[in-house]
This record gives structure tokens, sequence and C-alpha cells, in this order.
């Protein structure tokens, strides 16, 4: 392993940082492909007031403050990221809500603890074992009725060639600095099928992270004029963020955001 790897985040530059860490530096909240309007209908659709929450991967914290605001009855964050989790704690103390450094293919939480699992934009960035695991365990965590709700970066059309996909991966990797993944609407599904989930809804929504109007609509005023202000004076950041928009425009015609909530059997 190099010693640019092992660097922690906040010492990474800007050349190296994986894109989601380089947006967020650069002042973008809103991390998710489909925008705050998919992570919304995804919350809607599972139903999380009132419910036992936990939320793998939690990041910086804003969908933490969209569940907080709806009002469930607790909420529990797993990250394998300490510092992310000390930014949540401080969102989540109105729900008396904490959160566990561990990984979401692991959290060590109960069995039948939970009412509801979230997870956004991190399947995505893992292998297909890796996602598995990731899904067995927020079937293992749900109660028997709860809901497994996750935002992803999707392909399509289900019948995409493979070559495409091998193309948009390799471009995307390289683009972002992590080795994306993103699967079809109906691979997603057959992912939540496999595990045992039923009752599978799907939402879909345009993948435009880097779009001006989705990054204002999901920033604001301010805070677009924030990252835009950040990105003229951070050449290393602007070539990124270029470069990164490049590839989403190059194959916007097989990507989407899919939003998929499946339901653990009540018997």
């Amino acid at each position: 392993m190099t010693e640019r790897q092992t660097l922690p985040l906040a010492e990474r530059n800007d050349a190296d940082l994986p894109g989601h860490w380089l947006l967020a530096r650069l002042g973008k909240r809103v991390l998710r492909p489909g925008g705050l309007e998919l992570t919304t209908r995804m919350l809607s659709a599972a139903r999380v007031a009132g419910a036992d929450v936990v939320e793998l991967g939690p990041g910086l914290g804003r969908t933490a403050r969209d569940i907080v605001a709806q009002g469930p009855r607790s909420y529990v964050g797993v990250d394998d990221t300490a510092a992310a989790g000390e930014a949540v704690r401080q969102i989540v103390e109105p729900v008396a809500g904490k959160v566990v450094v561990a990984s979401a293919a692991d959290t060590g939480l109960p069995s039948g603890s939970a009412d509801v699992v979230i997870g956004e934009a991190m399947l995505t960035m893992q292998g297909d074992k890796t996602k598995r695991a990731i899904v067995a365990e927020a079937f293992r965590v749900l109660r028997p009725g709860g809901r497994y709700a996750i935002h992803e970066l999707g392909l399509q059309p289900d019948e995409i060639a493979q070559e495409t996909k091998d193309d948009i991966r390799r471009e995307m990797s390289r683009a972002i600095k992590v080795n994306a993944r993103p699967l079809t609407a109906g691979e997603w599904v057959q992912m939540l099928t496999d595990a045992g989930f039923t009752d599978i809804t799907i939402d879909f929504a345009p993948m435009a992270l880097l779009n001006p109007r989705r990054v204002l609509a999901d920033e604001g005023l301010f805070g677009a004029l924030r990252i835009a202000g950040n990105l003229i004076v951070k050449s290393a950041a602007r070539a990124r963020v270029l470069g990164m928009r490049r590839t989403f425009q190059r194959y916007r015609r097989s990507l989407t955001a899919v939003s998929v909530v499946g339901v653990v059997p009540s018997s």
C-alpha cells in the first residue's frame, strides 16, 4: 500500500480524494445520485416516522437530518469512519440518536432491532460479495414487516450490454477514484429478493449529481455559490469535478438514480 493510500482523508490532496469526499470538501452536502427529491420519496416509502431507524453509512449526516425531522422513535447510524460519526451524533441528539463505528456488513446490532434500515449511495461502491453481505445484514437487523430502503446509482435499460456496463464502471472508477459498480434496476431488485425481501417497490430520478439545476435545488443559492467559489480558487478540484461531469454526461443515457424498498416478510 502506498503512502498516498494510507493518508487520512482530511490530509489527502484534491487530486487524490474519492469523488464524494472531494465534493464534500467543496461544500456539497447532498451526495446522492437522485438528489433530495428521490431521498424524500424514499423516506416516505420507508415510513420512518415513529420507527426505530438504522442508517448505514450516514457520512456527513445530510439524510440523518431529514430522518430526524420526520420524528423516528430512535436512530442508530453505522459508519466505519469515527470522524464522520461525530458529526452525525450532533445532528441526531434530538431523538437521543447514536452512532456506532462498525462495518455495514457487520454492524454488531441485535437481530430484529429495527423497523427501517436505510442506505444511500454506498452499495454502488462495493463489489458483489460485499453488496450481498450488507443487504443480508440489513435483513438480519430488521423485524418482521421492517423496511430496507436504498438509493443508488443505476444502469439502464435492464438489457444494457455487458460491454457498455464494463465501460461505464471503468470510466466512473477512473473519474471518481472509487471502484464504482452500479447495477440495473432489475439487478438491484434481484439482490434484495435473493436476501429474502418481498413487496419490493422501485422509484427513479435522473442522475444529475453535477447538473447546475440539481446543485441549486439540492444546496440552495448560498450553498451553490459556496461550491462555485471553491471551484474557482481550487484548480485541482475544478479539474476533477469537470472530469467527473464529463463522464456523467458521456453516459447520461445509461445512468439513472434508483430507490428500492423491500419488506421483511411478517411470517
